[in-house]
């Protein structure tokens, strides 16, 4: 039997062949695993039982361990047991039954979808010159039609609309691939961002001052904030990540399935899109609770709306 840092050796090597993660997400993994190793010690991991991993979180619950970070231990144990399961170590999942802990996210409030509509008109027009104008609804549709990361997008290639399919390659996360749709507009207004660019020869969809580096984050944030300006919306409520939270709570709110979402996201694990499934529940409570003849807040409505917090 294969001792606990064997195996978790043979999982990090796995992780970085198969799925490209990065020196810091396997350190990361590393640590949640080797502290669960200590507790179930002198049992190897390959023999832990799901009761060790109850008492496990238990513990980690009573010392007042954040749940944010016992849901990331709980993921990577996730992981690690299905790793087990593939590689015929073990026949049963560790963490069967082993319910995530319950955490508000931390996402950001995402913008409606009237103020969407309102970024990408009214913010993309009116700048300094034609090409910022230009700029910003390319970085906006995309942002928006895509929910990249501000890396994602800042790193795309010049090349990145000459697939035809209407299909976007974005390289994310840990050097991993992903192929996201692409919208008509955006694909337009990227090809018209480019034929502005022609005589800057640069490799980048969106080239830095100096033509050869793809624009910094600094300005692009600078870029976002005149964006919203124009459009009228406080510059504080406007980034990056609430565009892709955006994305994510509106595909959401249509009926999006679960994951899809996570392939579009590029998140490695379904409990990292799960977050966006807790938010939302919590606020449809707090809809039927103000809303609703019985929801009033009163304590008439209290007898009748159990309203958790997340």
């Amino acid at each position: 039997m294969p001792t606990s840092d064997a195996l978790i050796d043979s999982f990090l090597e796995a992780m970085a062949a198969e799925r490209g993660a990065a020196l810091k997400t396997r350190q990361a993994y590393r640590a949640d695993l080797e502290d669960f190793a200590r507790w179930c010690a002198p049992t190897s991991l390959a023999e832990a039982s799901t009761e060790q991993v109850r008492t496990y979180f238990a513990s980690l619950g009573q010392e007042g361990l954040a749940a944010r970070t016992q849901a990331r231990r709980l993921s990577c144990l996730r992981q690690f047991a299905r790793f087990m399961l593939q590689t015929g170590i073990r026949e049963d999942d560790l963490t069967a039954g082993q319910a995530m802990p319950r955490y508000s996210g931390g996402l950001p409030h995402p913008l409606s979808e009237t103020d969407i509509q309102r970024l990408l008109e009214k913010g993309t027009q009116g700048h300094a010159d034609e090409r910022r104008d230009l700029l910003s609804r390319v970085a906006l549709e995309l942002l928006y039609t895509t929910g990249l990361r501000i890396s994602e997008l800042l790193s795309l290639p010049a090349s990145c609309v000459q697939n035809r399919q209407g299909m976007l390659l974005v390289r994310g996360k840990g050097g991993r691939e992903r192929l996201v749709p692409l919208s008509s507009t955006a694909r337009e207004a990227a090809e018209e961002l480019l034929g502005y660019d022609s005589s800057l020869g640069s490799p980048w969809l969106f080239p830095g001052r100096n033509p050869l580096r793809p624009l910094t984050r600094q300005g692009f944030d600078k870029i976002l904030h005149a964006c919203a300006l124009q459009a009228g919306i406080d510059p504080q409520r406007v980034s990056p990540h609430v565009l892709r939270h955006s994305f994510a709570t509106h595909l959401l709110d249509r009926g999006a399935d679960l994951r899809a979402l996570q392939m579009l996201l590029g998140h490695a694990d379904i409990a990292t899109t799960q977050i966006y499934t807790q938010v939302m529940t919590q606020r449809l409570k707090d809809a039927v609770r103000q809303h609703h003849p019985l929801g009033s807040g009163e304590k008439r409505a209290e007898d009748h709306f159990s309203i958790e917090k997340a």
